[in-house]
């Protein structure tokens, strides 16, 4: 008998999760699935070590900036494709999450057979995104090559960092000491070539969604 897929789901709206989990069970029937909706939530849901077989990624869920809930998965579960399912579908973003490590990106107003494709190419090893993308963009190869360097746990005080956390900060939510903070820190520094917090922070930042892209998801989901 073969074991039932589990997925995990990272989206901030109770009904679009719904949705999913319902189009989800008709494509594998009897399928397990986990919700979260925010950054911390994901990060404890992963930390459980459960064997997932798909992640399903929003990119605009509270304390998410962009992309860096993508990088920290690829980082933390490479094993693990992310599919990501997004409103925001300008051509720059599909390619820029493609870039990121993402293994498929489904627009939110994709129709149901194009998201069945999407999560069987996706579990089958393959890639699925939509035909419109922008060029690849070397600025966004390198700070994905940089982001790679840091280890799972250097990129979680790096995302912290970006917040504007103190290291005593820092250590309190992520359970290390305070000392072990400033180690992390200074490793992370010298991995991204960066003299300051200030200037890893501002990397980070590279990581957030275009402009034109986060005003076409507000109007989208007002529309």
């Amino acid at each position: 008998m073969s074991v039932p897929l589990r997925v995990l789901i990272a989206d901030d709206h109770p009904m679009f999760r719904a949705a999913l989990r319902h189009a989800l069970g008709e494509i594998a029937p009897g399928l397990s699935v986990d919700e979260v909706a925010n950054r911390s939530a994901l990060e404890a849901a992963v930390a459980e070590g459960a064997p997932y077989d798909l992640a399903m990624l929003d990119l605009t869920m509270p304390g998410a900036m962009g992309f860096s809930s993508l990088v920290y998965l690829r980082g933390e579960r490479p094993e693990l494709p992310v599919l990501i399912v997004s409103s925001d579908d300008h051509a720059r973003t599909i390619r820029r999450a493609q870039q990121f490590g993402a293994a498929g990106f489904v627009p939110k107003s994709a129709p149901a057979e194009s998201l069945a494709q999407a999560v069987q190419a996706v579990l089958d090893g393959g890639l699925w995104f939509p035909p419109q993308q922008a060029e690849r963009s070397e600025d966004d190869a390198r700070l994905a090559e940089r982001l790679a360097q840091l280890t799972p746990q250097q990129l979680r005080v790096l995302m912290r960092v970006a917040d504007g956390l103190l290291n005593k900060q820092i250590a309190y939510e992520l359970s290390l000491s305070e000392n072990t903070v400033k180690i992390h820190v200074t490793a992370v520094l010298r991995k991204l070539g960066c003299h300051s917090r200030t200037q890893a922070a501002v990397l980070v930042k590279a990581l957030a969604l275009d402009s034109a892209g986060v005003a076409g998801e507000e109007d989208e989901v007002g529309g």
